[in-house]
């Protein structure tokens, strides 16, 4: 019998709403806001030296939060300096945010945008085709490494792309994270995907060795609410195990004894804890910074 279970990125809709419902159930935003604000000056702090302009190249910016916080910190320590700032996004409706954020903010004046819609391979393929090899001053690749087919190349490509003084800062789920514990032990049952494919900081650090390239890695920890999964037929739990297991409708289209066994393993201490009446799932991230 084929499986009715089938991948969330085949409804880019819901998968939108669960990303923006983990989101809001997350210390995601806050742990990254925490460590752009404490540590990302000393990472930035030679990217512009003897610059008349700086090249940032955002990879999966997403609706660009993140992003103008670290734009704000490079013009903080580069005031005044024109910063042209490239970004790679295939959701047209990230876009949109990302130019209404943009719009909302102020002291923009020296930051010039650029948008790409396209994932990061169309834009290797591209940049190959027209036999551009722009370097860059910093790169981010934030919590998107997960929707490459090959993480280590796609890794590679973009370090190739770095000035001398540059770095690539990478963000993504840490090896402590109960994602980790959840995919390597049931990420074989959830329906395939080609879209996506489960990496953690642990992996990428096994990359960069083998790579023979130097990196810093820095833990953040962080936590989602996700009480509301353990509570039948509500709407916000189902969603949130559709971005944990994603699956779209996985409490509606997962099998029975799958269902249970994953519901009794996100209870676990390897996956979450248990506070004040409310079950907070791991979810740790790692940040690595990468040297030229």
């Amino acid at each position: 019998m084929v499986s009715p279970m089938r991948s969330l990125f085949t409804d880019p809709d819901r998968y939108l709403q669960s990303f923006s419902l983990f989101l809001e159930n997350s210390t995601e935003h806050q742990c990254m806001q925490d460590f752009m604000e404490r540590q990302l000056p000393a990472v930035i702090g030679s990217i512009g030296n003897g610059k008349s302009a700086i090249n940032i190249l955002s990879v999966g910016g997403g609706a660009g939060e993140i992003d103008l916080l670290i734009l704000s910190k490079v013009q903080a320590r580069y005031p005044g300096i024109t910063i042209n700032n490239h970004v790679i996004e295939p959701s047209a409706d990230q876009i949109f945010k990302y130019k209404e954020h943009v719009a909302a903010t102020s002291n923009l004046e020296n930051v010039k945008f650029t948008w790409h819609e396209e994932t990061a391979y169309e834009y290797e393929s591209r940049m190959s085709e027209e036999k551009k090899s722009e370097k860059w001053d910093f790169i981010h690749m934030i919590q998107m490494l997960y929707y490459v087919k090959d993480v280590s190349a796609t890794i590679q490509y973009f370090h190739s792309l770095l000035e001398e003084q540059a770095k690539l800062l990478i963000i993504l789920v840490s090896g402590t994270s109960g994602w980790e514990t959840l995919w390597k032990k049931y990420g074989s049952s959830f329906p395939f995907d080609d879209l996506c494919c489960y990496v953690s900081s642990a992996d990428i650090k096994r990359i960069l060795d083998s790579a023979g390239l130097k990196c810093q890695l820095h833990e953040l920890p962080s936590h989602m609410d996700i009480t509301s999964c353990f509570i039948e037929g509500n709407k916000d739990g189902e969603m949130l195990l559709d971005f944990l297991t994603e699956t779209c409708e996985f409490s509606k289209t997962a099998p029975p004894e799958l269902k249970r066994q994953v519901m009794e393993e996100l209870r676990k201490p390897e996956c979450s804890q248990e506070r004040d009446g409310k079950v907070l799932f791991n979810n740790n991230l790692s940040v690595i910074v990468v040297e030229p």
